[in-house]
């Protein structure tokens, strides 16, 4: 039934409630000024250049090129977002506010190609470039840069995200490692755990970058486990490494603080305990989806509030089955101003 809001009824329509802030979320309908100003104070008015948090998965495992869409600040099941160009797993990721870069894929040799996405537009990925190096990298980014490291080397390398084309050096890691996790602030990258390839062991390093100049990691301090095929998201200010497996899957999360090095903290645990799950963020939300369990493959996606420690919460579903999963989105916390 139509409501009558105003004096003499002269507007009858019914305005759809909002209930976030983001510049495309749902207010539509004739409001009062007084309306319009009550839901800003509330946080809760569409506000432009504001726009909701998107996570995409670039899935792994089964020889997929599927792409998987969730909204990061509500729960619900993904939904399928377009293809990427080369099947395989062992993926990695990054993303300005804009675009997404996913890198590697693994179907029986290697593959260094990059693929791109405008993260808002739904559809398939288009060929971005090729990485320096192609094996087991796991990426981190702020608003303007893509940072890759980890693999059967240590080299570090870096690209434009706002323009295609291959990688370049950036320096070297301090540890030669693969299958690590990677977050970021909007100016620090960081790269945690992995397996070695000295000592052929799982590592518990954790190691930094200035993600605006070139050059060398710095020892960061330890994870609280050592362990490889992790994964990391992040806040403005902190970092959370989740899953991962050494002689057993683990369902361990620890969290950083980005600005100061030291060791990593007990943050809390998946809902269960895997390997090779992908891992975005908002400012607000960390998630991981998929993975490798004791079970076989999942399609479990979880959650938790990266600002306060906690066990993780059950999201919803991916589209399918699978591990070794690359995560990125259009807010996480390299992209803070």
């Amino acid at each position: 039934m139509t409501s009558k809001r105003y004096l003499g009824n002269i507007i009858t329509d019914n305005p759809t409630a909002p209930t976030e802030n983001f510049e495309d979320s749902a207010a539509s309908g004739v409001w009062s000024l007084a309306e319009a100003f009550a839901y800003t104070k509330a946080e809760l008015w569409p506000t432009a250049g504001n726009v909701a948090p998107i996570g995409l998965f670039g899935l792994g495992n089964n020889n997929l090129t599927a792409i998987d869409k969730i909204l990061i600040s509500s729960e619900g099941n993904a939904t399928d977002f377009g293809d990427l160009t080369v099947a395989g797993d062992r993926r990695s990721a990054c993303a300005s506010a804009t675009r997404g870069v996913f890198g590697n894929a693994y179907t029986g040799s290697h593959s260094n190609v990059l693929a791109y996405v405008t993260i808002k537009t739904e559809g398939n990925a288009q060929d971005f470039g090729d990485l320096l190096n192609s094996e087991w990298r796991a990426a981190c980014s702020s608003s303007t840069r893509g940072v890759f490291s980890g693999g059967t080397n240590n080299t570090i390398e870096y690209i434009t995200i706002a323009s295609t084309g291959n990688g370049t050096d950036f320096g070297d890691s301090t540890h030669i490692r693969f299958s690590i996790g990677a977050c970021s602030s909007s100016t620090r990258g960081v790269f945690g755990g992995g397996f070695s390839m000295t000592t052929f062991t799982e590592q518990n390093i954790i190691d930094y970058i200035t993600i605006a100049s070139t050059g060398n990691a710095t020892d960061f301090g330890n994870l609280t486990d050592a362990r490889a095929h992790l994964s990391a998201c992040s806040s403005s200010t902190r970092g959370v490494f989740g899953g991962g497996d050494e002689s057993s899957f683990i369902n361990t999360m620890d969290y950083i603080t980005i600005a100061s090095t030291g060791n990593a903290s007990d943050f809390g645990d998946l809902t269960v305990a895997r390997r090779g799950s992908g891992a975005c963020s908002s400012s607000i939300r960390g998630v991981w989806g998929s993975g490798n369990a004791s079970s076989g493959r999942t399609n479990i996606i979880d959650f938790v509030n990266i600002a306060s420690a906690g066990n993780a919460s059950d999201f919803g579903d991916m589209t399918t089955n699978t591990d070794d999963v690359g995560g990125l989105s259009n807010a996480h916390g390299g992209l803070a101003a």
